[in-house]
């Protein structure tokens, strides 16, 4: 499939190289599924099994970060795919870049708006957070990655444009604004659901029975995340912790067509 997409968006690989720009992305992704993003010993082990010609290590890495925009159109092409039901769920995953006693040494990132606070885990990190919107059946269609301060609410218009006109966006408490719990949900194209806070207006029956059968949902699309090591990745750039995030949301994705 990673194949078919990448000859459709005219993309050809150099006459040299004897592994393919398919290959590489989609050790990436195996080792996303069954290796926590060990991309050392999924290459391994491929190339072991006869999966993939011989390929080093070092080119693997070198190969995949040349592929950076190829993985966000692969990733936006197949989410798009999903964008056509009426009713989906957002929300955020803490992504600590390191532990919170080494921030102040960290030499990819640096800044205030980094340290963030866990709520399911009543605890602060440094990193990002990645905010998610899937489908009622755990499949991403969009994402992103902001700093660990951000409020959640800050990336929702971004992530629902693409949205059909009219859906219904279910959330958490975490997407409700305190200086104006009315105003801030009147978007033109979809309707941002959350579950309010016990001092603000009440949630209707249809909206809290919705947040209730699909709300965990999400909670188990993170879990998969989760297993998959996306919040204690190992690299040496940013962009390699990029790429590994985008794996492992193609995963999720791939995981839909079994």
């Amino acid at each position: 499939m990673i194949d078919d997409i990448l000859r459709a968006m005219n993309y050809e690989d150099d006459c040299r190289a004897h592994t393919t720009s398919a290959e590489i992305m989609t050790i990436a992704i195996v080792a996303a599924k069954y290796f926590q993003n060990h991309h050392e010993r999924a290459v391994c082990i491929m190339r072991q099994l006869g999966y993939v010609q011989s390929i080093s290590v070092s080119r693997f890495n070198r190969r995949l970060h040349q592929l950076m925009s190829q993985w966000l159109s692969v990733l936006d092409i197949l989410t798009s795919v999903f964008r056509t039901g009426d009713l989906y769920i957002i929300d955020s995953m803490p992504m600590p870049v390191c532990k919170l006693v080494r921030a102040n040494r960290c030499v990819h990132i640096s800044g205030k708006q980094y340290y963030g606070r866990s709520v399911a885990k009543q605890e602060r990190f440094f990193g990002f957070c990645l905010h998610l919107v899937c489908t009622s059946a755990g499949i991403p269609v969009a994402f992103d990655i902001c700093p660990a301060s951000w409020h959640d609410l800050v990336p929702v218009q971004h992530l629902t444009a693409e949205l059909p006109a009219s859906s219904n966006v279910l959330a958490d408490k975490g997407y409700v604004c305190d200086e104006d719990e009315n105003l801030c949900y009147l978007y033109d194209r979809v309707n941002l659901i959350p579950l309010y806070r016990k001092n603000m207006i009440p949630n209707s029956k249809e909206h809290l029975s919705l947040i209730k059968q699909h709300r965990p949902m999400i909670e188990a699309v993170y879990s998969q995340l989760e297993k998959m090591g996306v919040q204690r990745l190992h690299n040496r750039t940013l962009p390699g912790r990029f790429i590994k995030l985008y794996s492992s949301l193609l995963t999720l994705i791939f995981n839909a067509f079994n």
